[in-house]
């Protein structure tokens, strides 16, 4: 017991370290080194963290997602992509903001990075929505509100981790998914709508706008605007559900696409081959290096007793399970802009166990992640939102003020449907 309590206060300091804005992955590392000092299987510990590195479904898989996001960004494909998107939505000006949650939740999951697709798309939507006399922090909040889309995007590091525990293919996993995920996006587009309307911050509310420049004109080649989504197009028609053609992989489609768009750019196959393998060595120090430490942590909370005493304590109560699945890591991303850390750890220590509580592995854990991307959706200190912020004009807590009840209606929805 007393190694139980330790344990929570380790835990405690962890997350208050992360939160101050320390290096999350050398955080959860010590702690979890220190925890299996405490419960003297340090090898063990240090056997997780390493494992990860060699994880043949999800080293490659985050790799080459970043190695072909990388390629896209040097061709100016994504650029293209987002340019066609909008002006889409410059043809429908009444459903002007839930089209802007919506669109920026797709263009997401083909552009997995939050900032970037914040960049991206809030450069050439935001001041659009400013030329169209919406209010500025609405205008943030719109384009902000749609950046958790890559939670069904196969490239996410939670999604090939929950297909690992589980014994599936990725697809799999966000087949499972997408329909909850879907109905939660048009719950929280239609939440902020609402509030636009009540807040009177919609189109035409602003009457002292002035006549601005409605931001970068891009002449859309869609062609390249195409290039992007192909590997998803590729995964989705070689997937066990819909089997048009054989299965490909994700590392194969990320591949694929990669080599049509040295084709289709006809870029430097030198320069894009360097920006490739940059992506790749990025996705493996960042994300693969945050999932080894986030094994080393939940290794020491396993050899120290603590995972154990926490699956008990679900195991009495279903709804134990459920709050805690979706309420930690919600909280967790809202007050440190990043909920990758309490999502890993709840799913290295807990879902494993989804059984023993009345789940299965896939809901349990994507309930989590998902609930940490759309608390990192209404956080004031993610980069996603003071980008937004920047380019509004605005101060970031006016987007989080905003985006508190579409983003809490979302979580609860999406649990209440996956669990």
């Amino acid at each position: 017991m007393t190694l139980i309590v330790i344990g929570l206060l380790i835990i405690i300091a962890t997350f208050w370290l992360i939160i101050k804005n320390y290096e999350t992955r050398l955080v959860l590392a010590l702690s979890g080194g220190l925890m299996a000092i405490l419960g003297r299987d340090l090898v063990g510990s240090v056997d997780a963290f390493i494992q990860q590195f060699v994880n043949s479904g999800l080293v490659p898989t985050i790799c080459t997602v970043l190695g072909f996001s990388y390629v896209m960004n040097y061709t100016k494909c994504s650029d293209h992509l987002v340019a066609m998107m909008t002006n889409i939505l410059k043809r429908v000006p009444m459903i002007i903001l839930p089209s802007t949650v919506i669109v920026t939740f797709f263009l997401n999951i083909a552009l997995p990075s939050a900032a970037g697709v914040a960049a991206a798309v809030g450069a050439l939507l935001i001041p659009m929505l400013l030329a169209l006399k919406v209010k500025p922090g609405m205008a943030a909040s719109a384009v902000y509100l749609g950046t958790w889309g890559s939670v069904i995007s196969p490239g996410l590091m939670f999604n090939p981790q929950i297909a690992d525990m589980a014994k599936v293919d990725v697809m799999t996993v966000i087949a499972r998914t997408t329909p909850s995920v879907l109905i939660s996006l048009g719950v929280a587009a239609v939440l902020l709508t609402i509030m636009a309307i009540v807040m009177k911050e919609g189109v035409g509310s602003n009457k002292d706008a002035l006549a601005t420049d409605e931001g970068q004109v891009v002449k859309v080649n869609y062609l390249y605007a195409v290039v992007p989504v192909l590997p998803l197009i590729l995964l989705v028609i070689s997937s066990k559900q819909i089997g048009l053609i054989p299965f490909i992989s994700v590392p194969q489609a990320m591949l694929l696409g990669t080599m049509i768009g040295f084709v289709v750019t006809r870029c430097n196959p030198g320069e894009a081959t360097k920006k490739f393998f940059r992506g790749a060595g990025d996705g493996f120090a960042d994300v693969v290096g945050l999932m080894a430490a986030a094994a080393m942590f939940c290794a020491g909370m396993e050899s120290i007793g603590l995972t154990g005493a926490l699956v008990n304590v679900m195991k009495e109560s279903q709804a134990a399970a459920q709050f805690a699945a979706a309420a930690g890591p919600f909280a967790m991303a809202a007050v440190s802009g990043s909920g990758n850390a309490a999502a890993l750890a709840f799913n290295g220590a807990v879902v494993p166990h989804a059984a023993d509580f009345g789940y299965e592995i896939i809901e349990l854990g994507s309930v989590a992640q998902i609930a940490a991307a759309l608390g990192r959706t209404m956080s004031p200190v993610a980069a996603a939102a003071i980008i937004c912020a920047k380019l509004a004009g605005v101060n970031p807590m006016e987007i989080a003020k905003r985006n508190a009840i579409p983003t809490i209606g979302a979580t609860i929805v999406v649990t209440l449907l996956l669990l």
